[in-house]
């Protein structure tokens, strides 16, 4: 049987290009060739954590952010042919189950998922072919579609935090998904703060329209730092977390004036817990959301914004490297060296 290469994921900090067998798509399925698939913070995570709980466990090959060209359609696909050049989502909702009724997809009881982009073939499953697949216009770059996935997270968390003209954000975290929330509260006409360790993306932060920017590692009390530079001190009308640790979302809950919205956003590991004062949430009417993953709706758009260039892909998509590399760019970006890595399979050698 034909193989290709994979990035076989092991255990912590164990993963490996192997030769495994090309699938093949069933009934409804789609087999891709991948021209460009990117790191995410997922990747990070298990790379660092291992696959705990959560639904990283289902993880065997790593990367789930990707575009390519159809090699195989599988039995029964009408809307999709060999050598379109796609994009797809990661997941598609099961459209039946309890959530799914009340339109709260990334809750779905049934989702199917989509892992193992870092390889050289993936079969789409025949629910994200019906739902979440597009075809990529010729004015649109791989990698640049590839931004659809990660950016339709975004999308679903800067709507449910319901920013309004004029409002004053914080963004917590300026890794590509806190620099994503930068590009698409700019879009929403607001003041915008920014606040990580890396200087290097702050600079890319300011680039892209945050309007403050604060170096955590420089200052003696960030939660007090971002309050003085809102109205009255009082604290920030939206906070979003976007790094995913316990003590960064208890600083992300301070920093909200009376009545603020509180996205927490980045996924904590397991087991983790926070100690807020009770008095912030019942006198202070703080509002506290969890916001997880995308619907079909947001994937759709974020792939029009792409493609209408409402994007600046280059800031986001820093490097580029061969999949035989792919260790290396699992240690860059647990390291913080880039934002996002583009992972480009090699042809085939005679």
């Amino acid at each position: 049987m034909p193989t290709m290469k994979a990035a076989v994921f092991h255990g912590i900090k164990d993963v490996k290009l192997e030769d495994i067998e090309i699938p093949r798509p069933g009934p409804g399925e789609i087999l891709v060739k991948i021209r460009a698939a990117l790191t995410c913070g997922t990747d990070a995570k298990t790379y660092l954590r291992g696959a705990g709980k959560s639904y990283a466990a289902a993880v065997k090959i790593f990367g789930h952010e990707y575009a390519g060209d159809i090699a195989e359609v599988g039995k029964g696909v009408t809307n999709f042919s060999k050598g379109q050049r796609v994009v797809s989502a990661n997941s598609a909702p099961c459209q039946k189950c309890y959530y799914c009724k009340m339109g709260r997809y990334p809750l779905c009881e049934n989702l199917t998922w989509l892992w193992g982009t870092f390889a050289e073939y993936i079969v789409i499953p025949s629910p994200i072919v019906a739902q979440n697949t597009y075809v990529i216009p010729e004015h649109v770059g791989y990698k640049e579609a590839a931004l659809t996935e990660p950016l339709a997270c975004v999308l679903h968390g800067i709507e449910r935090a319901d920013l309004k003209m004029g409002d004053t954000i914080v963004i917590n975290g300026a890794g590509p998904i806190g620099l994503m929330y930068v590009i698409l509260a700019r879009l929403k006409g607001v003041k915008i703060i920014v606040t990580d360790l890396q200087p290097d993306r702050l600079e890319v932060a300011k680039r892209l329209g945050a309007d403050h920017v604060i170096n955590v590692g420089q200052v003696k009390d960030v939660v007090k730092a971002v309050k003085n530079l809102t109205e009255g001190n009082r604290g920030v009308d939206v906070a979003i977390e976007a790094v995913g640790k316990p003590e960064i979302w208890e600083k992300t809950i301070a920093m909200g004036r009376k009545g603020a919205t509180i996205s927490l956003f980045g996924g904590c590991p397991s087991d983790t817990f926070i100690k807020v004062d009770t008095s912030w949430i019942h006198y202070d009417e703080l509002k506290l959301i969890g916001v997880f993953h995308h619907t079909p709706y947001y994937i759709k758009r974020a792939f029009q914004m792409i493609c209408d260039g409402r994007i600046p892909t280059s800031e986001l998509i820093t490097h580029e490297m061969p999949l035989r590399d792919v260790q290396k760019a699992l240690e860059m970006i647990t390291t913080q060296q880039g934002i996002k890595i583009a992972l480009i399979p090699e042809p085939k050698q005679g």
